[in-house]
C-alpha cells in the first residue's frame, strides 16, 4: 500500500515521501498516529502543492541537524557508575543513560532512540558513540565510564614518568654489562 508520509519516519523517508508498506501496517499504526495519509489521486495532487513548503521545512530541519551535530562532535559525557576490582562495571551503560547524561551536562537533550551503542558498555574507560541526529547526519561523542582516577591502572604508587626513567635505567646498565 503506497502511503505519503507527514512527518520522518525513520529507515523509511521522511515528509512528503511516498512510501509502500504492509497495509496492516498503515491502517494500525501509521494512520492512527498521525504519521501518514493514504497515497490517493486527491492526496498526491495536494502534495504537489505543498511541496515547497515542506522544502522549505526541510533546509530548517537539515540545518537545525547540522548545527547540532557541530555542538555534538567531540564532546565526552561522563557517566558515574560503580566499577569493580578489574575495570569491570555492575552491569552496563544504555543510550538513556548516556542521553541523561547529556541533558545533566551539556543542556542537549536527545531522543535515546537516536543514541547508538554497537555494543553493550560493560568496562570503565572512554568509550565512542554515535548519535543519529537526522536522516543521514550523525555525531560521533565520547562517554567516560567512570571518572578517570577511579580507573584501575595497576600499581599507584609509582607514577608513569618513574617508571619509563626505571625502564631507561636498567636497558643502560645492560648495555654498560655487555
Amino acid at each position: 500500500m503506497k502511503v505519503i508520509l507527514l512527518g520522518e519516519l525513520r529507515g523509511k523517508g521522511g515528509e512528503g515521501d511516498i512510501i509502500d508498506v504492509a497495509q496492516g501496517y498503515a491502517e494500525n499504526y501509521l494512520f492512527p498516529n498521525g504519521i501518514a495519509q493514504p497515497a490517493t489521486p486527491g492526496n498526491i495532487k495536494q502534495l504537489e502543492q505543498r511541496r515547497n513548503n515542506i522544502a522549505i521545512r526541510e533546509a530548517k530541519r537539515i540545518a537545525d541537524a547540522e548545527a547540532l551535530r557541530d555542538q555534538l562532535d567531540g564532546k565526552v559525557v561522563v557517566i558515574d557508575v560503580k566499577i569493580g576490582d578489574e575495570g569491570q562495571l555492575f552491569g552496563s551503560v544504555t543510550n538513556a543513560m548516556v542521553g541523561d547524561a547529556l541533558k545533566e551536562q551539556y543542556g542537549i537533550e536527545i531522543d535515546r532512540k537516536r543514541i547508538e551503542i554497537n555494543k553493550p558498555i560493560k568496562t570503565a574507560g572512554l568509550h565512542e558513540v554515535v548519535v543519529g541526529i537526522y536522516r543521514t547526519i550523525f555525531a560521533t561523542i565520547g562517554v567516560q565510564v567512570g571518572a578517570p582516577e577511579d580507573l584501575p591502572e595497576g600499581d599507584e604508587d609509582v607514577p608513569a614518568d618513574e617508571e619509563i626513567v626505571a625502564e631507561d635505567a636498567s636497558e643502560a646498565t645492560e648495555s654498560e654489562e655487555a
